[in-house]
């Protein structure tokens, strides 16, 4: 495996104090991290969030998405509950870069949906690579998790990694008139499941 663990600190946040665990990729050069909060290591299915990186919905605070507001409220379900692991993966653009990214963006502005962007970009609609996750899955001796998703790939893509996923919770975010299109697209062509769809 390429992913090798680096080392961990305490991370206090707004809604809490996570270990921060550093990951590095050596195929890639990308560096990668894991929230911790409580011990996540004692067979207990682990409530967790798979989280892609969004430099854009995270930390620029964008409304073309719903991926910043699915990270607070991965972080603080985690807070609530004292005990859950948040993967966050340097995956920008569902894996195809942040100036891609932008590319994208302006071909969404012309009128293209998010996945016939990615398309015309010459990218498959969604990029990223889930099996960077075993070697951080196995550091932390995590084996069974509760995930908060509502992208059944990433069900399947853990799964294949030999993690049990004994439930998958719905992570539900309030849409806006910039992103009603990027939801629809989601649910239609990425398969998609948001609360109350099953």
């Amino acid at each position: 495996m390429s992913t090798r663990y680096v080392e961990s600190s305490r991370l206090p946040t707004a809604w809490g104090e996570f270990d921060m665990h550093g990951f590095e990729d050596a195929d890639t050069n990308k560096e990668h991290v894991v929230l911790t909060m409580g011990d996540v290591a004692d067979s207990e299915p682990v409530l967790a969030r798979v989280h892609s990186e969004c430099l854009t919905g995270d930390a620029l605070f964008s409304m073309r998405c719903d991926c910043g507001k699915q990270l607070q409220a991965a972080l603080e379900a985690i807070a609530r509950e004292g005990r859950g692991a948040l993967f966050y993966l340097r995956q920008e653009g569902r894996g195809i870069g942040l100036l891609n990214k932008i590319k994208a963006y302006k071909l969404q502005d012309a009128g293209a949906d998010t996945v016939e962007a990615n398309e015309q970009l010459g990218f498959g609609a969604d990029m990223r690579d889930y099996s960077i996750l075993k070697p951080m899955f196995e550091h932390l001796h995590i084996t069974a998790v509760r995930l908060m998703t509502n992208n059944p790939r990433k069900v399947a893509a853990l799964e294949e990694q030999g993690v049990q996923v004994v439930e998958r919770i719905a992570l539900h975010t309030e849409s806006n008139p910039h992103n009603e299109k990027y939801l629809s697209t989601k649910a239609g062509k990425l398969g998609h499941m948001f609360e109350g769809q099953g």
